[in-house]
């Protein structure tokens, strides 16, 4: 059976994204900036060259396991207007959100789905469209968190980027009265970032 999977950059003390528009780019490139130069994330987005290093291989293996993504609407409306025609998802896309709206086709197998009945229906949806694939739920930081908190994820997998911020919105924080229980720690060291990934005890 396919696994549900939260993955997303954070940096080395857990912040995940801005908390307020004056800081979001910033605290955006400290924790994906270092992403931007590797050849597996570029060819994601339809461009050449970049660095084939580790990072780029441990990028890349992760990108191939997935056959459908999950994200909330914030990350959509904001994401949607640059990642143009042929998006780099190359998958179908489920967007949780309160404002309903029509099934959005792009080119490169990429196609945006609107689901308002909550993140188990959207990952319920995601897992059918995946084709036997592991379903990722990218973010934003709220949608993660309450994929997390609702026990419907079955791996948690984090970029860790080369930085530690000290302020900033945590990924890891919010998530209920129980604790997250994880297990089979797996470590990649790349020659920039950490690629960690667990599974979650049940």
């Amino acid at each position: 059976m396919s696994k549900v999977v939260v993955g997303m950059s954070v940096s080395v003390d857990g912040i995940a994204g801005g908390t307020d528009p004056s800081n979001f780019m910033v605290v955006h490139e400290a924790v994906l900036g270092w992403v931007f130069n590797l050849r597996s994330w570029r060819a994601e987005q339809g461009l050449e060259g970049g660095e084939d290093n580790q990072d780029s291989k441990a990028w890349a293996a992760e990108f191939e396991r997935f056959g459908a993504q999950v994200l909330g609407r914030t990350m959509f409306d904001y994401g949607y207007p640059y990642w143009g025609d042929t998006p780099p998802f190359h998958a179908p896309v489920f967007v949780v959100t309160h404002r309903a709206g029509e099934r959005i086709e792009k080119q490169g197998g990429t196609s945006y789905t609107f689901v308002t009945d909550g993140i188990e229906r959207a990952i319920e949806q995601a897992r059918a469209a995946a084709g036997g694939k592991d379903v990722l739920v990218a973010g934003g930081i709220g949608t993660a968190r309450r994929a997390l908190a609702a026990g419907v994820v079955d791996e948690l997998v984090l970029n860790v980027a080369p930085v530690v911020l000290g302020y900033g919105t945590p990924l890891l924080a919010e998530l209920g009265d129980e604790p997250l229980a994880l297990r089979e720690p797996e470590a990649v060291a790349g020659e920039v970032g950490v690629h960690l990934r667990y599974q979650l005890a049940r």
